[in-house]
């Protein structure tokens, strides 16, 4: 090292620091926004993984290659995020229960390509534990669930008491919970 970045270095530290911010901030920024639609969260990431940044160039190890670190970091910030906003309790079923509780158990597919990853495994998963049913849950939970279908319609057609359509439902939800708990909570952690 000459003496001439090494008097730099003494009167400055943060230089090496401050060049390396000023060559991958933009990459970065670019590498967060495709991943964080909203801008102003996009930017917190970015703040958070500079932040994490001066942290990890003040320790005696060095950043061997920073531009992937920083990639890395940013990725792991993101999934902290979005595994935060995320952390809802688990809908609580009940025989009148007619909300789409499916759908909030499930990521939304366009928040990042993990929560799509997320959402095919939970999709693969849920679809493993219809087949467990017994036929006339699953038909049921299928029909008002998936299809859409209004109890009352369900049991014109089939002619079946609307008490036991619920029940069925109610008892086919309790086994989905209860066999993708383990899943959702495995996605959420």
């Amino acid at each position: 090292m000459d003496n001439a970045i090494r008097l730099q270095l003494m009167t400055n530290p943060d230089a090496p620091l401050r060049a390396v911010v000023v060559r991958e901030r933009d990459r970065l920024r670019n590498f967060i926004r495709k991943r964080v639609p909203n801008p102003a969260d996009a930017d917190d990431v970015v703040q958070d993984v500079l932040a994490e940044l001066v942290e990890a160039w003040r320790l005696p190890e060095p950043i061997d290659q920073v531009g992937a670190w920083l990639l890395r970091v940013a990725r792991n910030r993101i999934i902290d995020r979005f595994r935060k906003k995320k952390e809802l309790p688990l809908p609580v079923a009940t025989a009148d229960d007619d909300d789409n509780w499916l759908q909030d158990l499930l990521p939304d597919p366009s928040t990042s390509p993990e929560a799509a990853y997320a959402r095919t495994v939970l999709l693969a998963e849920l679809e493993a534990a219809l087949d467990e049913l017994p036929v006339e849950q699953r038909a049921v939970f299928v029909a008002h669930e998936l299809d859409g279908r209004t109890f009352a319609e369900l049991a014109q057609e089939t002619g079946t008491n609307l008490n036991t359509l619920l029940a069925r439902k109610r008892y086919a939800v309790a086994h989905l919970r209860e066999r993708l708990l383990g899943v959702y909570a495995e996605w959420n952690d």
